[in-house]
């Protein structure tokens, strides 16, 4: 995996007023002290490149690659905001889980608001997580109960925005993302990162649809999974 240290973020998209890039996984959204020894943030790599002011739309985790959006003033930036918090702005996802779930389907299960935190005692927020599956994979390496073990890709779509809600919704329906250090099983991981050789967390951030504001028309910006997905991929359709 490329080092964000090497080279400039990749636009996707950039007018007057948006521009998108193509996260890689592993770079911060913007500085956090849960990550205080990292250094550098897509924000201000960002702000660097461009030479001028941006405001973070939405947020994707420090691990997951894809589109992320910024506004070029605070007046599309505030209405945006508006926008997604009001669940208009529709987010895609392409991810690798555990197991086969079903061919398409539905997760409606409230969350605690910090998943950094013990969820007992939290208010629980309404999340809503749609997923269609796209391909199923058997692979010859044992689970612990058998000889091979079951992966699936899937495209999700999240309905709300709640922290690490895909991560931690596919946990709650026993298919737990592959790769994820924080909600899913180390021993899948180890065994996945092993068989393909790489070890990342598998979430990918393809398609974000801006609704029209301010005069603006609606906007969808699209973000081609790297060659360790498109390897992936093939081996579906073979």
């Amino acid at each position: 995996m490329d080092s964000p240290d090497a080279f400039s973020l990749r636009v996707l998209h950039a007018d007057d007023a948006i521009v998108a890039i193509d996260k890689p996984a592993g770079l911060l959204v913007h500085r956090s002290s849960l990550d205080a020894h990292e250094t550098r943030s897509a924000a201000e790599l960002l702000r660097t490149q461009l030479g001028v002011p941006v405001w973070l739309l939405h947020r994707l985790d420090k691990a997951t690659s894809g589109v992320l959006a910024f506004a070029l003033n605070p007046a599309v930036a505030a209405a945006l905001g508006k926008a997604f918090e009001s669940g208009v702005v529709r987010k895609r996802y392409l991810a690798l889980v555990r197991g086969w779930p079903d061919a398409e389907g539905e997760i409606d299960y409230p969350l605690a608001r910090d998943p950094e935190l013990p969820s007992a005692g939290q208010p629980r927020l309404a999340a809503v997580t749609r997923w269609r599956r796209l391909a199923c994979f058997e692979w010859p390496f044992p689970d612990g109960r058998h000889a091979t073990s079951r992966y699936a890709l899937v495209e999700v779509e999240p309905l709300s925005g709640r922290r690490h809600q895909i991560r931690r919704h596919f946990k709650h329906l026993a298919h737990p993302l592959v790769g994820d250090t924080t909600h899913g099983k180390g021993a899948h991981n180890r065994a996945v990162a092993a068989w393909l050789g790489t070890s990342r967390l598998w979430l990918h951030a393809t398609r974000l649809e801006l609704p029209p504001v301010d005069g603006r028309p609606a906007l969808a910006i699209e973000s081609e999974p790297d060659g360790q997905w498109q390897r992936l991929m093939a081996d579906a359709r073979a």
